[in-house]
């Protein structure tokens, strides 16, 4: 592991720059993989995501977009007191 920390220290700083874009979408690709799994019909988020929707249309929750457009309102508010 030593070795290979090395030699990717030594790489030209274009060349370690597309290593590490590489290695970041690889592990992205992993992870979109397993949130297609998890969301699809039968996978394990469906359930929180129905519960979600429910609670947006029973007027428990609202819907992210909403929330961060009142929190950036409130900051506002108060910066400008």
């Amino acid at each position: 592991m030593e070795a290979l920390k090395e030699a990717i220290a030594e790489l030209p700083e274009g060349e370690r720059h597309s290593l590490a874009v590489w290695l970041n979408e690889l592990d992205y690709d992993d992870w979109d993989k397993e949130m297609v799994r998890d969301f699809s019909p039968g996978g394990r988020g469906m359930a929180l995501a129905e519960k979600v929707k429910r609670e947006i249309a029973e007027g428990k929750s609202r819907p992210l977009e909403e929330g961060l457009a009142q929190a950036r309102a409130r900051r506002e508010s108060k910066s400008r007191s």
